[in-house]
Parts: C-alpha cells; sequence; structure tokens
C-alpha cells in the first residue's frame, strides 16, 4: 500500500501527479508543513517525514522522503508505466543524472534567481544560465526532457519550472513544453487532489 504525506500548496504536489501519472493505487494522507506564513514553528505529529517536511511516502512499512528518491523509488517499482528507465537500460544513467540534477542544481539555481542572489553574484548567475541552457538544450531535442518520451523528470521540472515560470527567460520553446505537459489529464487529476491549504494563522 502506498500512502503519501501532502501538504497542499506545496512541492509534494509533484509526487501527486507523478503516482496519477502511475496509474498506481494510493492514500493521501494531508499534513501541514511549517510555513514562512505561519511562523509557529510547530510540527504535525501526524507527518512522519523526519524533518517535518514533504513529500513523505510510505510503502508498506518503508518510508521514502525527498522528491527524487520518491520518484526513482517509484518509477523502479512501476516499471510498466515507462515513466523512468531500468537498470541496465542505455537510458539509466541520464535518468537518474536528470532527477538529481534537479534537486541538487535546477531548485538552488532557481532559488538564486528568486531571492535576487543572481542579480550581484555572478557566480549565482553563472548558475542559473547554465541550468536554462541544459533545459532548452534537452527541449530543443524533445518534445520532452529525455528526447520523445514523457518521463518522470518531466514531472519533476515542470511542476517546479510551472511554479516558478516567472523566474525563468521567455522562451517560446520552454512555454510550448510546459503547456504540453501541464495539460496532461494526469496534471489535471493531480490538481483536484492538491486540497485546500491549511489555515495561515500568524502567531505572536
Amino acid at each position: 500500500m502506498l500512502t503519501l504525506f501532502h501538504a497542499p500548496w506545496s512541492r509534494s504536489g509533484r509526487i501527486v501527479w507523478l503516482l496519477e501519472e502511475l496509474g498506481a493505487p494510493f492514500d493521501i494522507e494531508y499534513v501541514e508543513i511549517v510555513r514562512a506564513q505561519t511562523r509557529n514553528g510547530r510540527r504535525d505529529p501526524a507527518n512522519p517525514h523526519p524533518d517535518g517536511k514533504v513529500p513523505a511516502l510510505l510503502h508498506d512499512g518503508a518510508l521514502v522522503t525527498e522528491s527524487a528518491a520518491i520518484a526513482l523509488y517509484l518509477t523502479d517499482l512501476f516499471p510498466d508505466a515507462d515513466l523512468g528507465a531500468a537498470v541496465g537500460s542505455p537510458e539509466r544513467a541520464a535518468y537518474v543524472t536528470w532527477l538529481a540534477w534537479t534537486a541538487g542544481e535546477m531548485e538552488p539555481a532557481y532559488w538564486g534567481r528568486i531571492s535576487g542572489q543572481t542579480e550581484g553574484d555572478p557566480v549565482a548567475k553563472a548558475r542559473y544560465d547554465a541550468v536554462n541552457d541544459r533545459i532548452l538544450t534537452a527541449l530543443k531535442h524533445g518534445p520532452y526532457l529525455m528526447g520523445h518520451r514523457f518521463t518522470a523528470v518531466d514531472v519533476m521540472i515542470g511542476s517546479a519550472m510551472a511554479w516558478g515560470r516567472e523566474f525563468a527567460p521567455e522562451s517560446e520553446l520552454l512555454d510550448a513544453w510546459l503547456k504540453r505537459v501541464s495539460e496532461r489529464p494526469a496534471n489535471l487529476a493531480a490538481a483536484a487532489k492538491d486540497g485546500t491549504p491549511p489555515a495561515m494563522t500568524e502567531v505572536a
């Protein structure tokens, strides 16, 4: 049995999307996370994530956390969905690299842009530019990031990019890809399950 611990309007939404793409039976346990707006620092005792964050996936008693690890775990668990790359396949190296790159390079680079660090730090700006170059170069060979096949990589990066589109460069290629992946039935189904965010009551 798969149970996803999910906070509405958070990055765990991409795992809801991935589970819908996989066609896997799963339950969602809605939990609260510490958000900047709440400023109360309290953890939800129902959330098993060791850091009180999301996503967290429980599978038959085994806990998996961190989006890239969950994506790899799930696509290996459901190989017939063809959203990953099997061990020993020609695409495996590129697949696991993309997943790790999303968390290790893309997201920090975009945070540098969102936080304004790229405006005064040439290293942060170069990192941000390199991330966009890599995505756009891949899409030139598309229509998806790994070529002609939609994978969990498109879910991971597509979800992040949809949230941060205003911080990405102007690009018809990028917009066309985002539209292509965002309009997938599984993503629309996931959005319907995302839930209403908990009340964000400020604590003095």
